[in-house]
């Protein structure tokens, strides 16, 4: 995050190191916690903060980056660098909080603050679409309401801003004290409170009482009674008191509620008199959300009338970053959902962990709003374009036109929108990642559209931003030095393979894991550099495994053999990984079988033992622990003669997705993680602490009404006893949607209300029952989410998430969101 320029004696003097190791004097406007996301090297900070990892382990990866500027808590990084500048504090996030804190109170301005269970970063953004043209705002970034995002967010206020809007989120009690006095809000809007992050708190009295503490200072409080019940008036915070409610008395009563062509019309009573407002949206969390915007216009003293002319030009917020397949062998990555410098530094990053495609471009409009001269503006850009390294940048429109001077690189302008898209042909897209970022005047949804390969109306989301919070919930539970592997065969379990596998990669997972040989030399061709274990190396794949630096699998004598046989001979100590067989009994080694081993690898020493492993065969289920103790011991005793005979020790891992939750005895020196990273772990009751990483949907096509006893789909299976409306929708067999699921066992989400299919499953559709329901041709149909989960499928039709998830077809198109 960047802010206007401290000197480093001065924010050693703020923070009061201590010790201060001072080498020169520097310039600090940027503050970095991750040594991957560094935008101005030599203007930047570095707070190695020790959090789910340390980060004083990333300080040389800072230092390569050009990083010499550093806070620490671990003194014996204090002389790291001789030619760089190390503060070392007692705590490097109180560091960064004192920090944040201190920017914040240089600064007279009007600070609105938003907290609650859901719905803080909608009702940000909001605020600032409906605010942007009286202040300059400066906001929180995306979702950045943690104890480190706060801070980060409070240091960019600077003399141009008269109005901040944050959000702060809590997991648990004691957290909001340092956030309140960070943001030292002097308006505070609430909203809703509901059951997420509610296992840190002992009741939900207890958590609002926490995020209450945000506002104690306040001048101004909005709220809506029916989230506060469990605490009394006089425990409100805030000098003034606003309220909206739908069912009780209050500053803002909402009367009437009714959908009107995709919009929401809401009357309600404001100082004794009915006023009105259409809210762009139809759904439930928006309606609520655009009525605490509402309500917070009105406690600003805005008129009612202004109100709703702005309400109704409310822009639906897109909340992540979405890869999408595009034209021409490209990547499109769409982010039109906040138009700044920050957002841009974050997107591109996104962009830079893109491997796949050669070059990267960046398609950007002018950024509007930011209380920045246009040079100063594109200077920061020109300089930010250059450290990310883009190989190309397309800008659009006349401000940025007119500073193509700063920006040293291949670049073409337009004027317009329209200007650009008449000239799309002209620019030769072809295999590159492309960038899409624009201000939302500029309506770059049009070129994202022309961008992006036809996708068929059937979805598979995959949220990457969930994906890497469950890699962080295993990582919470590994000793420290325990490495991980991934696992990502079969298409990732079928949720895509360059685009899951440079998140991992960019994640500094150790080591990747694939069946077949093809895999891994598909994911080299991506750029994937890292290590990649290929698990069913076939003979006629060696070839291809040696020229793409993949690592074999060994199970047996004949294969190991055969791929001695074909390494080159002046090849050395080339990598390989022996499979004991300890109880599965598919692949693997056997005790008898040891003595041939040692007897081959003694003869070849083109080979070189880098990891020996084995699988457990029960490690989520507790009636076969003895078992799991027995394998786990068996394992020990093969690998401890292993490297006795070798003379030299290696990496040992037989520790699956269950076996990291269960058995904390066998994480040994690496795990090996699947089904969990995709939020899916059978020795973790419920799935609780790991998110949903996939979401299948799609679209009604027709509707039909369908007279009593009239039968639907093939061989007459399907019936309405008392006839009602079925839903066509675009999903079949062919899709990975089973023909198991037929005649009413498969359920859907539609509007949010489960409905059955109606008779069988076809081959490219199928048919539910949706009677009674309010829906449309082109509705949404969910058919795995968070909700309605992919174990709760595989329950209906007896079998296991693994092939619920990898028997999705590739011809279902996959998007990936970033948060």
């Amino acid at each position: 995050m960047s802010h206007a320029l401290y000197r480093i004696k001065q924010i050693a003097r703020i923070l009061s190191p201590r010790s201060f190791n001072e080498r020169f004097d520097a310039g600090i406007s940027r503050l970095v916690i991750d040594s991957r996301s560094i935008i101005d090297p030599e203007e930047s900070l570095f707070f190695a903060i020790k959090g789910k990892r340390d980060g004083h382990e990333f300080m040389q990866d800072a230092y390569n980056e050009g990083i010499r500027n550093f806070v620490i808590s671990d003194e014996q990084y204090l002389s790291a660098f001789a030619d760089a500048n190390v503060l070392l504090v007692a705590d490097t996030l109180e560091a960064l909080q004192a920090l944040g804190k201190y920017n914040r109170a240089q600064y007279d301005l009007e600070v609105l603050a938003i907290t609650g269970s859901n719905g803080k970063t909608i009702v940000k953004e909001w605020l600032y679409q409906l605010l942007a043209a009286d202040y300059t705002i400066v906001r929180s970034p995306k979702s950045f309401n943690s104890q480190i995002g706060v801070p980060l967010s409070v240091w960019q206020i600077g003399t141009e801003h008269n109005l901040g809007i944050f959000e702060a989120g809590i997991s648990k009690a004691g957290e909001m004290d340092s956030l309140a006095d960070i943001i030292a809000p002097t308006i505070g809007v609430l909203t809703n409170i509901g059951e997420a992050h509610a296992e840190g708190f002992l009741s939900k009295r207890e958590k609002l009482l926490e995020k209450l503490k945000l506002f104690s200072k306040s001048k101004v409080f909005i709220y809506c009674p029916e989230h506060i019940e469990d605490v009394s008036e006089a425990e409100l915070p805030g000098d003034k008191k606003f309220s909206w409610s739908y069912r009780q008395k209050a500053d803002l009563e909402i009367l009437f509620v009714e959908p009107i062509e995709g919009r929401t019309y809401v009357r309600g009573r404001y100082k004794g008199v009915e006023i009105e407002c259409l809210i762009p949206f139809r759904d439930k969390a928006s309606l609520e959300n655009g009525i605490i915007c509402w309500a917070t216009l009105l406690a600003l003293g805005y008129d009612p009338k202004e109100a709703d002319l702005r309400l109704e030009k409310l822009a639906l917020v897109g909340m992540r970053l979405e890869l999408k397949t595009g034209i021409n062998h490209c990547s499109i990555i769409d982010d039109s959902y906040s138009a700044d410098v920050s957002s841009l530094a974050i997107a591109l990053d996104f962009l830079n962990l893109q491997n796949q495609h050669p070059v990267r471009t960046l398609i950007l409009s002018d950024l509007v709003e930011t209380g920045k001269t246009d040079e100063v503006l594109y200077r920061e850009i020109a300089a930010l374009v250059k450290q990310k390294e883009l190989n190309r940048l397309i800008g659009v429109g006349p401000h940025i036109s007119a500073a193509k001077e700063f920006f040293d690189m291949e670049a073409v302008f337009f004027d317009s929108t329209q200007d650009l898209i008449d000239n799309l042909p002209a620019l030769h897209f072809n295999n590159e990642t492309i960038l899409v970022k624009g201000a939302r005047k500029f309506e770059f949804e049009r070129i994202s559209k022309l961008l992006t390969q036809k996708i068929h109306d059937t979805v598979l989301e995959i949220d990457l931003s969930a994906l890497a919070s469950n890699l962080q919930f295993y990582r919470n539970k590994l000793k420290p030095g325990v490495k991980v592997m991934a696992m990502v065969k079969a298409f990732s379990y079928g949720s895509g393979s360059f685009e899951i596998a440079n998140l991992l990669q960019y994640h500094k997972v150790n080591y990747l894991a694939v069946a077949y040989t093809d895999e891994g030399v598909s994911l080299r061709k991506a750029g994937i550099t890292m290590p990649i274990m290929v698990m069913s190396p076939e003979p006629s794949g060696f070839e291809a495994i040696v020229k793409n630096k993949l690592e074999p699998e060994i199970y047996n004598a004949d294969i190991l053999r055969q791929f001695a046989g074909a390494l080159e001979d002046h090849v050395r100590d080339y990598p390989m990984h022996l499979k004991m067989d300890t109880g599965m009994h598919r692949l693997g080694f056997e005790e008898p079988d040891l003595p041939e081993l040692f007897a081959i690898l003694k003869e070849i020493p083109k080979v070189k033992v880098v990891s020996v492993f084995s699988h457990l065969v029960a490690s989520d289920d507790a009636q076969h622990d003895e078992f799991t103790a027995h394998q786990l011991a068996r394992f020990t005793a093969m690998a401890d003669q292993i490297s006795n005979e070798l003379g030299y020790g290696f990496i040992r891992h037989i520790a699956n997705t269950s076996g990291v939750s269960r058995h904390p005895d066998a994480q040994l020196d690496m795990v090996r993680l699947g089904i969990g990273l995709y939020g899916f772990d059978a020795g973790v009751p419920h799935n609780r602490g790991l998110q949903t990483v996939a979401v299948l949907k799609t679209t009604i096509t027709q509707l039909k009404h369908i007279k009593p006893n009239e039968t639907v789909g093939y061989s007459r299976k399907g019936m309405l006893k008392d006839g009602g409306t079925i839903a066509t929708v675009k999903i079949g067999y062919a899709d990975g949607y089973s023909r198991r699921f037929g005649n009413g066992v498969g359920r859907m989400l539609v509007n949010n209300k489960l409905v059955p299919t109606v008779g069988v499953i076809c081959m490219d559709m199928c048919m539910l029952d949706v009677t009674g329901l309010d829906v449309k041709t082109g509705d949404e149909v969910i058919v795995f989410n968070g909700t309605l989960t992919i174990a709760e499928l595989a329950r209906q039709i007896d079998t296991i998430p693994y092939e619920i998830l990898t028997n999705i077809s590739q011809r279902v198109k996959r998007v990936y969101f970033y948060d």
